[in-house]
């Protein structure tokens, strides 16, 4: 039989199995507030991080308000020099180059020998060539004194009149063929006279490809010409003039060229000549300036600024450069209208300064148009203006979107 005793020990007491069970509840509401605190922080992070990466992905742009256009002070533009006359010499018959006698640089007065060519063919060909016509007209001289006899003998009834007739046109065409033979002695003199190359006018040799026993083929199209000989005494301008100011560059108006090679120093010119026709592509009209050239300082093929003494306004407004967006339909900008949206418009640039622009249609006043835009910005696009800089460094304002 059990001790009653020791079977009342053995059981646990009622306020300590409380106890446990508090505990254990209390740490399993612990957990699950840790748990939740975790959940929440995770949530509030994904969110912090989708509306981080939505504002990044709204471009920040800085913008910029047309200005009114102001004087420029005359029309500068970019122009072409060229020579006042300029000559590609080819030769006009096949041989090699024996000697040339200029080269490039060299000044060379009118009909100067610039190269000699060896034509052999040719030499052989004029040497029959002048036997030919030797033959033809000792058969021309037989001719004329049989038609001389024969129009003697018939005055003495010795022979008809039709035999005279055959004698008085062979003799007729003797004579048309010793003219013929002739013809080639002279064509082939000609041509031996083009194995001299000589200068067809006073200039200087800008240059040569002649070369000594070069073989040189006429007629080839494709060939380099010998020598090219320019007359540089006075050069011409081409000057490709917008058409709004094509009405005040007319003939006689002054024009100061400038070189990049001498800064700071002018040299005259004189408009000569227009087009006066406006270019399907460019929209502009060709012109022509003269300058004398004593010094030789303007040199065939160079680049020239062309500064016309017109008036420098221009009805439009002032941008910079960097705005203008070139798309398919042409020049545009980048307008920021309201909530920020940004709207591309076509404009008209006037007259291109570099740096500035100027354009005439397109812009207004007070718009707020988006400098170095990217070439995939697009109407509608929402964007962030850039908050401004104070002239001490500090940022002004802040970025603001719609």
């Amino acid at each position: 039989m059990l001790d009653s005793t020791s079977d009342t020990a053995l059981k646990p007491t009622g306020p300590e199995t409380r106890t446990l069970r508090r505990v254990g509840i209390g740490a399993a509401v612990i957990a699950l507030a840790v748990v939740g605190a975790g959940i929440a922080s995770r949530l509030s992070a994904t969110r912090d991080l989708e509306v981080a990466a939505a504002e990044s992905a709204i471009p920040t742009v800085a913008v910029v308000s047309p200005t009114g256009a102001a004087d420029a002070g005359g029309l500068a533009l970019p122009g072409t020099a060229q020579a006042f006359n300029s000559a590609a010499i080819y030769a006009r018959t096949n041989g090699y180059v024996r000697s040339w006698q200029a080269d490039i640089g060299d000044r060379v007065a009118a009909g100067q020998t610039l190269a000699v060519l060896d034509a052999p063919e040719v030499d052989q060909q004029l040497a029959q060539a002048k036997a030919d016509y030797q033959t033809a007209l000792a058969n021309q001289r037989l001719a004329a004194t049989t038609a001389k006899r024969w129009s003697a003998m018939l005055k003495q009834d010795a022979v008809s009149q039709q035999e005279v007739d055959e004698k008085a046109g062979d003799l007729a065409a003797k004579t048309a063929l010793a003219n013929a033979a002739l013809a080639s002695v002279r064509e082939l003199q000609a041509t031996r006279g083009f194995t001299r190359l000589s200068a067809p006018f006073a200039g200087v040799v800008t240059s040569r490809s002649a070369q000594i026993g070069a073989l040189v083929v006429a007629g080839n199209a494709a060939a380099q010409p010998l020598f090219t000989v320019s007359d540089v005494h006075r050069m011409r301008v081409y000057v490709r003039v917008p058409q709004i100011y094509s009405a005040q560059v007319k003939q006689g108006v002054s024009v100061s060229l400038t070189l990049p090679e001498f800064p700071g120093r002018t040299f005259p010119g004189t408009v000569t000549r227009s087009a006066g026709a406006v270019d399907a592509q460019s929209g502009a009209v060709l012109v022509e300036v003269q300058a004398n050239n004593g010094e030789g300082a303007l040199k065939p093929g160079a680049f020239v600024e062309a500064h016309f003494d017109v008036a420098g306004g221009v009805q439009g407004l002032t941008l910079p450069g960097s705005t203008i967006l070139y798309t398919e339909q042409g020049p545009s900008v980048a307008v920021v209208g309201a909530g920020d949206r940004v709207t591309v418009r076509p404009v008209t640039i006037a007259r291109d300064l570099g740096k500035t622009v100027i354009v005439s249609v397109g812009v207004k006043p007070g718009d707020r148009v988006v400098d170095s835009p990217p070439d995939s910005m697009r109407s509608g696009d929402h964007v962030k203006i850039q908050k401004p800089v104070a002239p001490n460094g500090s940022a002004k304002g802040a970025a603001h979107g719609g």
